[in-house]
């Protein structure tokens, strides 16, 4: 019996075939093997300021005063901002910081702690 892949949402064991599909009872996720051959290949790179690689889940810090629009305050150097989300586009962090809320940033002004 062939052993198939855990999960990539939840990383559940318990995943199991329909057709050509791969679903997880856990989560409900589906997806092809191709798909996941594929993800592996077109994964997302992100790196901050100094060159380093960032990772979902990441805590860095911000470099530069940035100004926030629709705020009357200005995001400070030296800023923590816990538990990144990387995605893709000019902003590519997802985040929700203290006293501003949700918001994205760019990684070229942030640093890896």
């Amino acid at each position: 019996m062939p052993t198939l892949p855990n999960c990539p949402k939840c990383q559940s064991e318990y995943t199991y075939e329909d057709g050509n599909l791969l679903v997880c009872p856990e989560c409900a996720h589906e997806w092809t093997e191709e798909s996941m051959e594929e993800s592996d290949h077109e994964s997302l790179v992100v790196k901050d300021a100094n060159g380093n690689l960032l990772q979902d889940g990441d805590t860095v810090s911000v470099i530069k005063d940035l100004k926030v629009k629709g705020s009357s305050t200005a995001l400070k150097m030296g800023t923590k901002v816990k538990s990144i989300r990387l995605v893709d586009g000019d902003h590519n962090i997802d985040c929700k910081i203290d006293g501003f809320g949700a918001m994205q940033l760019k990684s070229e002004f942030v640093k890896k702690i």
